[in-house]
């Protein structure tokens, strides 16, 4: 098969609306991980994403990550993403191996593009959740030579007409969380955070204010999760996602809700 020949398929044979289905049947060498050879040898250290979190609050969600990327107990990188857009409805935050975490993000926002393209319509919020499944558990040999990914996955529902939140473990397992979750090392700082100021009918402002705030005391407990750094400008990821869509917040935005939040420990503000 050449890149500008389609293929053809037989009656029981034909992929549907799945991209993921169509590159295992015909690229499966493209699919996230599948090249990864057996388990690394002693001293490879794995570039992680570490703590990323999804709120729900009043008319849709909250999405935030840290920018911290470790290998072993380097910093490999202090400006890396970790929340993405996956539709114009849903985003996807990443924790884990963060080489197979990125191409399972690009391949997951195919899969959605795909699926309305061939099917004329979006999938549910629960369908999107489902497919994100399936990619993570179809990383599970990858997972098994250290290469795990454990993203957060939270949108819009159209037909509820609210924000939910979805985690998953590594096998796949995908589970509906009530108000909120973290993801990554740091996560269970940050959970903690978030529980203790987390309430019934948040607005998107409040809620950013608690996300950011909830990965500044993960950073202060987890060495691996990045605090604000006011020397080089480097803050937090936040997304909104509502009716009207993924609204990434611009650096700018988040820089001065940062600042904010570090001058006082009003709701919302920075841990002292």
């Amino acid at each position: 098969m050449t890149d500008n020949v389609l293929p053809l398929w037989s009656t029981g044979f034909d992929p549907g609306p799945s991209f993921a289905e169509l590159l295992r049947r015909t690229r499966p060498h493209d699919l996230p991980g599948a090249q990864l050879g057996a388990t690394p040898p002693p001293g490879f250290e794995i570039t992680h994403g570490t703590t990323v979190v999804a709120i729900r609050c009043e008319g849709g969600v909250v999405m935030a990550g840290d920018r911290r990327a470790t290998a072993g107990f380097s910093i490999a990188s202090r400006r890396i993403e970790k929340v993405f857009p996956a539709d114009n409805l849903s985003g996807v935050a990443i924790a884990g191996a963060a080489g197979t975490a990125i191409e399972m993000v690009r391949l997951f926002q195919t899969q959605l593009e795909h699926y309305e393209k061939v099917q004329g319509e979006m999938l549910s919020l629960e369908g999107k959740a489902n497919q994100l499944g399936q990619m993570v558990r179809a990383n599970l040999p990858a997972a098994m030579q250290g290469f795990a990914v454990v993203p957060l996955f939270a949108g819009y529902d159209i037909q509820r007409e609210r924000g939910r939140v979805f985690s998953f473990d590594v096998t796949g397992g995908r589970y509906e969380e009530l108000d909120f979750q973290g993801q990554g090392s740091g996560s269970v700082h940050a959970r903690n955070w978030i529980k203790a100021s987390w309430t019934e009918g948040l607005s998107p402002e409040e809620a950013t204010g608690i996300a950011i705030r909830s990965l500044f005391a993960a950073a202060d407990e987890d060495a691996a999760t990045g605090g604000p750094d006011l020397i080089r400008r480097i803050f937090p990821t936040v997304a909104v996602i509502d009716i009207d869509g993924y609204r990434p917040l611009e650096d700018g935005e988040v820089e001065v809700l940062a600042q904010s939040l570090l001058g006082g420990p009003e709701r919302g503000g920075a841990p002292r």
